[in-house]
């Protein structure tokens, strides 16, 4: 009996990237970004996202997701880290994610940029923003801009920062080196 592979497994893309949140008055919000590019232009619905990008081969996911929140904040991540759960996006994408509490003034944000040829077969190149915007948003509010997939990322947040710390807790696992 020969066996039939599900083509997720063999080509899923892989991203890692990093939920920032801060406590504040109204409880705990989120830093979402929100990418650049004609795509996304006139979207504000499901349409944000952590911080992320794809993993290098043989990179470690938790490097990529350091090096993906630099190159889509201007921001270098720095605090305490609890990994998340991987989360399968719509398109079948895997995503890593570690949460960690830190401040982010959108004002600041500098994101490395991409070329696209626009208008569709124009052959003009134009470079874009990888992310055009970022912003704080309260975790209800953030729950209906996120990407449908990554608002899981939110829900265990809320999990993870209802349990007492630990004193001396571990380093959070890291996930393994993508091939």
């Amino acid at each position: 009996m020969q066996r039939s592979l599900n083509p997720w497994r063999v080509m899923a893309k892989k991203s890692a990237g990093l939920l920032m949140y801060r406590r504040s008055e109204q409880g705990i919000e989120v830093l979402l970004v929100h990418s650049g590019g004609p795509y996304w232009v006139n979207r504000q619905w499901q349409a944000w996202s952590i911080p992320k990008g794809e993993i290098d081969p043989g990179e470690d996911t938790f490097a990529a997701a350091q090096r993906e929140f630099q190159e889509e904040t201007g921001q270098r991540a720095e605090g305490q880290f609890q990994a998340l759960r991987t989360v399968r996006q719509s398109g079948g994408k895997l995503v890593f994610a570690w949460a960690f509490e830190g401040d982010f003034d959108p004002e600041t944000l500098h994101s490395n940029t991409f070329t696209l040829e626009w208008p569709p077969n124009s052959g003009r190149m134009r470079e874009f923003p990888e992310v055009d915007q970022a912003a704080w948003f309260p975790l209800e509010e953030a729950k209906q801009r996120i990407i449908k997939a990554q608002a899981q990322f939110l829900d265990e947040l809320v999990t993870v920062l209802a349990q007492p710390a630990a004193p001396n807790a571990p380093i959070p696992p890291r996930h393994p080196r993508c091939t």
